[in-house]
């Protein structure tokens, strides 16, 4: 290891964030650490995850590899119980085998949830402390720091906190899961950013403001943690990374391939390297880059099999971005199999069953915001193909994929969705699907793209759907998954 690189590395991350933070032009949220933080480093203007939803997404983000390649096809507590084919693909694994402390503070729902013992001998790391709201991660978080400082061995802190997730709280009328918990107050100060996929009334900004609350909450306990890192002297030798694992918990947004349900906030302050300090990176990312990316950035080599690429290149020597994206659902709460492709100008988004155009998010009976496209009693069923013009319709409103003057882009689209679904190895890619809707989505995939057939892989209705698939391993040319 190069003694002049920045050797430990600190990964802070929350739910349901999306990129609801005022670095990314947010006026009504107040966030000033990691306002700060952004300033200081790179901040990513257009990172992804590779899912919409929590463990496929940490999943991808914490081994570099889809969830379709990664086993992760799901969410791995019960009753769900979803895991990782293989747990010492995870970052930390791989960096105590390069001699590095690693310990876990707060949320970890990237594997099967067990105790806190049996994670940290599957993943790899010397101590794990699940669990706690933002004060006992805090708490616990400056205590690993401390002990960390103290050791002659860099170490790899994974910090996350469970807000600004949906939790419970006396407040909360019947029927509704709002974002208050126990320590959580509503914020108004700034007013109300609502989204522009949702109808702006009082629900609306009801929950706005308490989700407001809940980001302001979480800021704050970031900037503990980083404060208590200067204060040991440890800034100079720690990459510091933010991110989250989706778009926000709203109707057309987490739970769905829209570019809400996908985006995140993704900053990283890499101490010693100019090319990192003050910027703002336009390109599409992925978080599957990131594992690679923070092993390069300490020196280790890039593990064999990943799917993700380091981002080092694309700061430091201006190497071309990646050309299209990828986002996958398969099961979250209930079966509802779809995959996408993005561009820097167009998405194409294939559904796979018939199940209602957005999942719901909101973890409630009565809802109090509504999509802004709602225009009667339902939202409708997902229509086989969808595909939408970013460039004159960033909100995704207009499905244009009939619209005979998109045919090229729609060509193009298709065949990178199934040449990515083949190298990830998806189990949707089976020659005997249970659906017909599945099945006319395999056709026209392989139509458009030109091909007779796809290859058989596993059946997704099969009870270890779960296990990846058995296609060859993504190549790690420039194109990604965004979901």
């Amino acid at each position: 290891m190069n003694s002049d690189m920045a050797r430990n590395i600190l990964v802070l991350h929350c739910h349901d964030l999306g990129r609801f933070l005022g670095a990314y032009a947010v006026p009504t949220v107040v966030t000033p650490h990691l306002d700060e933080l952004a300033e200081e480093g790179a901040l990513f203007e257009a990172a992804f995850a590779t899912a919409p939803h929590c463990s496929p997404a940490r999943a991808s983000l914490f081994t570099g590899t889809y969830p379709q390649t990664n086993g992760v096809l799901g969410l791995t507590h019960d009753p769900f119980g979803w895991d990782l084919a293989d747990p010492s693909g995870h970052l930390a694994h791989r960096l105590r085998t390069a001699g590095y402390r690693t310990e876990l503070i707060g949320v970890h729902h990237e594997s099967r949830v067990l105790p806190d013992d049996v994670v940290a001998a599957r993943l790899g790391f010397d101590r794990v402390r699940t669990g706690g709201d933002r004060d006992v991660v805090v708490e616990r978080a400056t205590g690993a720091l401390d002990r960390a400082a103290q050791g002659a061995r860099p170490f790899y802190l994974q910090v996350g906190f469970h807000e600004p997730h949906r939790t419970p709280s006396k407040d909360d009328r019947p029927g509704v899961m709002g974002f208050l918990g126990d320590a959580v107050s509503p914020d108004d100060s700034l007013g109300h950013t609502v989204p522009a996929y949702l109808h702006d009334d009082a629900g609306a900004r009801e929950e706005i403001a308490e989700l407001q609350g809940a980001v302001r909450h979480m800021d704050e306990g970031v900037g503990r943690i980083l404060e208590h890192l200067d204060a040991l002297g440890l800034r100079q030798e720690t990459v510091v990374v933010f991110t989250t694992d989706h778009g926000l918990p709203l109707p057309r947004a987490k739970c769905t391939l829209y570019d809400p349900g996908l985006e995140v906030a993704l900053m990283m302050r890499v101490p010693g390297r100019a090319a990192w300090e003050g910027r703002r990176i336009a390109p599409m990312v992925s978080h599957v880059d990131v594992l690679p990316t923070l092993l390069e950035l300490v020196g280790l080599p890039e593990p064999e099999g990943i799917a993700g690429t380091s981002l080092v290149p694309l700061l430091e020597a201006g190497a071309a971005p990646p050309a299209h994206t990828f986002g996958q659902l398969t099961h979250h709460t209930y079966y509802d199999p779809k995959r996408s492709a993005r561009s820097d100008t167009h998405k194409l988004i294939v559904n796979f069953a018939n199940a209602p155009r957005a999942m719901d998010p909101t973890q409630s009976w009565v809802h109090r915001s509504l999509p802004a496209d709602l225009n009667g009693p339902t939202i409708g069923s997902s229509p086989l193909l969808e595909l939408y013009d970013l460039a004159h319709d960033p909100h995704e409103t207009r499905n244009v994929a009939d619209d005979p003057a998109y045919a090229g882009v729609f060509t193009e689209l298709a065949t990178a969705l199934l040449g990515w679904m083949r190298e990830a190895g998806d189990p949707l890619l089976t020659d005997q699907p249970l659906l017909a809707r599945h099945r006319d989505a395999l056709t026209a995939l392989t139509r458009a793209a030109g091909h007779r057939c796809v290859a058989p892989s596993a059946s997704p209705e099969a009870p270890d759907a779960h296990r990846p698939g058995s296609g060859a391993a993504p190549d790690r040319a420039r194109e990604r998954e965004s979901a």
